[in-house]
């Protein structure tokens, strides 16, 4: 049996992209010239490489090709900032809100906290390469960094725990799961909601063996990858 065009059409642009050379592709109205056919036709085969992994689409600006993954190793403390720049990329951090909230319920425990204690709430993006790749909110025990809110937060809050509390990252527990992105987290990223997304929660402790903070990450499913040597 034949193939769909859209399919055709998703082969044949996968092919090139794995070639190499591109990082862009054609607008949608020169890609429906090239392969004589409709935007529907085009759009279908773009949404399915975009599913794959192998391209991304930024808001106004058309389809681009997906550059490598970032490398995570869960034996490892390393910070996003210190992570991209290891890899050969310029990372970013956006900050989208700070306030103070009662804890929520799901974090009481781990946290060591009662019914309504406070925790800071940051939310922020990440970038790499100009590119939103990870959306993460951090839940902060007010008791180990007081002030936190009233600093500069759009930077790595390793940096900031070392520099202003004397506080390392010190080991964490790490659980996650592939998941679907949910709208809102959708949005920020410039993504389509509902693509595959890889979900971190981190549950953080200093150097002391004190918990810090716990951390929810949402990473784009074409952004990561989790690497981890036994030998280590």
């Amino acid at each position: 049996m034949n193939k769909p065009q859209y399919l055709r059409i998703k082969d044949e642009l996968g092919s090139q992209i794995l070639a190499g050379g591109l990082t862009r592709l054609p607008s949608e109205r020169q890609l429906c010239e090239l392969f004589a056919t409709t935007r529907v036709t085009i759009r279908e085969a773009l949404v399915q490489l975009e599913s794959s992994g192998l391209i991304y689409r930024a808001d106004r600006r058309g389809w681009f090709v997906t550059p490598p993954r970032l490398r995570l190793n869960p034996r490892h403390t390393s910070n996003f900032h210190q992570i991209v720049r290891e890899q050969g990329g310029v990372p970013r951090t956006e900050l989208i809100e700070k306030r103070a909230i009662p804890v929520p319920p799901g974090l009481r425990e781990r946290l060591g906290l009662r019914p309504l204690d406070t925790v800071y709430l940051l939310r922020r993006l990440r970038f790499a390469d100009g590119r939103a790749v990870c959306y993460c909110e951090n839940h902060c025990l007010p008791t180990r960094v007081p002030g936190l809110l009233e600093l500069d937060l759009a930077g790595s809050l390793t940096e900031i725990y070392r520099e202003h509390y004397g506080l390392d990252y010190a080991r964490m527990r790490l659980t996650f799961h592939p998941t679907a992105l949910p709208d809102e987290v959708a949005r920020l990223l410039g993504a389509t909601a509902g693509l595959p997304a890889l979900r971190l929660e981190r549950l953080n402790f200093d150097q002391h063996g004190q918990v810090l903070d716990v951390d929810l990450e949402y990473w784009r499913h074409d952004s990561l990858e989790i690497e981890v040597d036994t030998a280590e």
